[in-house]
């Protein structure tokens, strides 16, 4: 059991890494498809930051547009695929 938390604060500070990060500055590069789909992947950890610190926000402003939101939706209702892995599956009984 300790693993398992373990592996999960591990996991969260991993995937919790690029959130509020400087790399999509004002005029510079912009949040494409694939990142959108990066931060919808790690926007519940990216909100429970926010609360403890005011420069890591869930969503890019400065992104290309459509593609980027796509990419963000798609990755928010998708996720990691949570519902498949805690779905039981059930056989027919003839």
């Amino acid at each position: 059991m300790t693993r398992i938390i373990v592996l999960f604060l591990i996991t969260i500070l991993i995937l919790s890494a690029c959130a509020g990060s400087e790399r999509f500055k004002e005029g510079g590069k912009r949040a494409n498809f694939f990142h959108g789909i990066w931060h919808g992947w790690i926007a519940p950890f990216s909100l429970i930051l926010s609360f403890f610190s005011d420069g890591i926000r869930m969503y890019e402003p400065n992104n290309t547009g459509w593609s980027y939101d796509f990419g963000f939706y798609i990755a928010i209702i998708g996720g990691f695929g949570g519902l498949a892995l805690t779905r039981k599956k059930y056989k027919k009984h003839d």
